[in-house]
C-alpha cells in the first residue's frame, strides 16, 4: 500500500478498546474524536468492565500510536511510539505531559524514540524488546503495528472486525 492510498482510505486514525472477560477478548472502536483527546480516552477506558483492565489502542495518521492500559480508576500505564510526534500532535504532547516527560528539542528530532511503559503488555505476552522493535519499525504504519500487537496478544480477529467496520 502506498502512502497516498493509506491517507485516502482513512485507515490511519482510530481508537479501539480491547478487554477480556473470562477468556474471550472483545474489541470495539471508540469515537474517532478520542484519537485527539487523552482525557476522553482515559474516561472511556475506565468505563470497561474488565478484570484484567482495558487496553486502548490509538493510531494517529501515519505518524504514531499510543497504547493505554487502565485498571480501575487510578492505575494507568501509557506508551507512545514516537516522542517526536509531540511536536505536531497535541495528543502526543498530552501523553508526554501525563508521563512527566519534556517535549523534545529540535536537535532531538532525528530519531524515533518511544516513551512510557515498554512493559505495558508484558503480562499478556508482548515483552519490552518486542514492543520497542515494533514501535521503531519505520516500514509499518501505526495501524499495522497495532494489528500485529493484537495478533500477538490473541485478539486479532476481534480487532480486525472492529477496524474493518470503520467508515
Amino acid at each position: 500500500m502506498t502512502d497516498l492510498e493509506h491517507d485516502e482510505d482513512g485507515t490511519g486514525d482510530f481508537a479501539a478498546v480491547a478487554y477480556r472477560e473470562e477468556d474471550v477478548w472483545d474489541v470495539y472502536l471508540l469515537p474517532e474524536a478520542l484519537t485527539l483527546d487523552l482525557k476522553g480516552l482515559l474516561h472511556a477506558l475506565r468505563q470497561q468492565p474488565s478484570i484484567s483492565g482495558a487496553i486502548g489502542l490509538v493510531s494517529v495518521g501515519d505518524d504514531f500510536f499510543v497504547i493505554i492500559r487502565v485498571y480501575g480508576r487510578d492505575d494507568v500505564s501509557l506508551f507512545l511510539s514516537d516522542v517526536t510526534a509531540s511536536v505536531d500532535w497535541p495528543v502526543a504532547r498530552d501523553v508526554l505531559e501525563y508521563l512527566d516527560i519534556d517535549v523534545p528539542d529540535d536537535e532531538d528530532l532525528d530519531q524515533v524514540l518511544p516513551a512510557g511503559d515498554l512493559s505495558i503488555l508484558a503480562d499478556l505476552g508482548l515483552d519490552e524488546m518486542e514492543l520497542g522493535a515494533l514501535a521503531g519499525d519505520l516500514d509499518l504504519y501505526p495501524d499495522e503495528v497495532l494489528a500485529s500487537i493484537s495478533e500477538r496478544l490473541g485478539f486479532q480477529q476481534a480487532f480486525q472486525r472492529a477496524v474493518d467496520g470503520m467508515g
